[in-house]
C-alpha cells in the first residue's frame, strides 16, 4: 500500500512532505506533488506534515478522490522527482481552505 496525494494540494503545493520522505517518492507538476506508489515505502511520514490534508493512506482515500490514485501513478511516471523542501505556491495560503479544485490541476511538468 502506498500513499496518495489528492485535491486539497492543487494550487497550494507545500512542500513539507518532500523534506520528510526518507525515499525521495515525490514528483513534481506545476501546481500539485504526487507520490510514485512503487517507490513508497509506506512509512506514513509526510501524511501528519501537510498543511492541507491532501495526503492518505490508499486504503484511507476518500471515495470522492478515488481518481487520484491513478492520476499519482500516471503523472509521477511523467514529473520530475523533488527531493527538496521549497516555497510553496504564492495563491497557496488563499486556496488552502478552497474545494472543488479538480478543474485547476495543471499537467505541466514542474521545476
Amino acid at each position: 500500500m502506498a500513499y496518495v496525494v489528492a485535491e486539497p494540494c492543487i494550487k497550494c503545493k507545500y512542500t513539507d512532505c518532500v523534506e520528510v520522505c526518507p525515499v525521495n517518492c515525490f514528483y513534481e507538476g506545476a501546481n500539485f506533488l504526487v507520490i510514485k506508489p512503487d517507490e513508497c515505502i509506506d512509512c506514513g511520514a509526510c501524511e501528519p506534515v501537510c498543511p492541507t490534508k491532501a495526503i492518505f493512506a490508499d486504503g484511507s482515500l476518500p471515495e470522492k478522490w478515488a481518481e487520484y490514485k491513478a492520476l499519482n501513478e500516471e503523472l509521477s511516471a511523467k514529473w520530475p522527482v523533488i527531493n527538496e523542501k521549497r516555497s510553496a505556491l504564492p495563491e497557496a495560503e488563499a486556496f488552502k481552505d478552497k474545494t472543488d479544485k479538480r478543474a485547476l490541476l495543471d499537467l505541466t511538468p514542474g521545476k
